[in-house]
């Protein structure tokens, strides 16, 4: 299971849009390796074609996801290659270097969230047909990527009080703990599109939507035909709340029902669709629960193993306090018995997050990895509380600059796409060929 994991891992987490991470080029490009493509000032080669292409059946198929036919699949993991290639470049063009130290820092916590040593990591990376100064260069690479959208998407939002204001009206009440489950298609519009380019991706996402309407799988048209960043996950953009719901469908989102798809959904990106697949929760008013916590931290190559043992120990009758003063790597709350105080939703990572959600009040959780290491974690207490006006106020603004974030993001890659050179080099592959 934790091969799958890093192989996950690779798909995309260390990205802030999340896109799935390349497999790594060959060092050299071989002169019997075909050129496939040309992105900007670099090429694609066949194989780096055909161990992406690898790299995400598996993915899909961990997923239990149906892989589309090779000549669909081929067109999504070419795109996908183009913009790496391309925002690589920008980055180098702006100066962007990752050093060894930073790189050395990002593959141990990846180790690390996986539960395993060094040694241990390598011989998980060689077990999955990867060398390790190949996986050591890609991961070089995303970080790249990261620092790029970072400094050339964050620079573009801007959150205005006014706009806090309105944002928390629209969002505290009723509805405002209602989650939803999503998938998207996008037909995406040039930059700088004729009336006959927006016409044709008209059509075109009206001709996905009768199709998906008629009764084929939602999941398999976004991996065949969106131009989404998810594309290769089905489309699936997971569980959000309201708050949390991209603007320029929130609206749309509201008035489905399990199961429905929204009419085609105009943006400066393109064209989108979104079908909703669940939703759950509701309450009223600006309350939250608060929890009260305690928890034990280890680090290292057996910590999920010494947290087994600690958990049965305490299942046994011994004091969580005691150990997590005795054994817990948190230095602050193992001071204090592993107590973490009341906290609000939204204070810990989403790991950790994720896991209090499930526990019972008393419940002790089985271990489980962060960015951190591994954790044991119980639910002390529970209760009912109004949330602070400042509070409210930051989330509101942070949800907000995520949404921004995502919008600018889909503009920013693409323009960064329109305006590069790209020259196709095998048949079927280019978009503009198609009718």
């Amino acid at each position: 299971m934790k091969n799958t994991r890093i192989l996950n891992i690779l798909g995309g987490a260390l990205l802030l849009g999340a896109l799935p991470i390349i497999q790594p080029a060959q060092a050299e490009i071989q002169w019997l390796d075909n050129i496939v493509a040309v992105a900007g000032k670099q090429v694609i080669t066949q194989t780096e074609l055909n161990q992406e292409r690898r790299m995400v059946e598996h993915q899909l198929r961990s997923r239990k996801t149906q892989v589309p036919p090779n000549s669909a699949l081929d067109r999504q993991v070419m795109e996908r290659l183009i913009v790496k290639k391309l925002q690589l470049q920008a980055a180098t063009r702006v100066g962007i270097r990752i050093d060894d130290e930073t790189l050395e820092r990002a593959v141990a916590k990846i180790a690390d969230e996986n539960g395993m040593g060094m040694s241990d990591f390598r011989r998980a990376i060689r077990d999955e047909g990867l060398g390790y100064s190949e996986f050591r260069n890609n991961i070089r690479d995303e970080l790249a990527i990261n620092s790029l959208r970072e400094r050339q998407i964050k620079k573009r939002v801007n959150i205005t009080e006014q706009e806090i204001d309105d944002f928390i009206e629209a969002n505290v009440g009723a509805a405002a703990n209602t989650e939803y489950s999503l998938s998207h298609i996008l037909v995406s519009i040039p930059g700088a599109a004729s009336p006959e380019q927006i016409e044709k991706s008209k059509a075109e996402i009206s001709k996905i939507r009768a199709r998906a309407l008629e009764g084929a799988d939602f999941s398999q048209l976004a991996i065949t035909h969106s131009d989404g960043q998810k594309a290769l996950e089905g489309g699936n953009l997971g569980w959000r709340k309201t708050a949390e719901l991209p603007s320029i469908f929130s609206a749309e989102v509201k008035k489905l029902k399990a199961g429905e798809i929204s009419n085609p959904i105009r943006s400066p990106s393109g064209f989108h669709l979104v079908k909703l697949n669940d939703s759950k929760g509701s309450a009223a008013g600006p309350k939250t629960t608060e929890s009260k916590a305690r928890h034990i931290l280890i680090k290292g190559d057996d910590a999920q193993k010494r947290l087994k043992r600690l958990r049965a120990k305490i299942k046994a009758g011994e004091d969580f306090a005691t150990l997590a003063k005795q054994h817990s790597a948190d230095v602050g709350s193992g001071k204090q018995g592993g107590d973490l105080g009341w906290t609000f939703p939204g204070t810990f990572v989403p790991e950790f997050e994720a896991t209090l959600e499930q526990l019972k009040v008393g419940e002790i959780s089985q271990p489980f990895a962060s960015q951190f290491g591994w954790h044991i974690l119980q639910l002390m207490d529970q209760r009912t509380a109004t949330i602070p006006q400042e509070m409210l106020r930051q989330r509101a603004k942070q949800l907000l600059s995520q949404q921004k974030q995502e919008e600018e993001l889909q503009l920013w890659l693409r323009r960064l796409r329109d305006e590069a050179f790209v020259e196709y080099r095998l048949p079927g592959m280019d978009p503009a060929d198609e009718s």
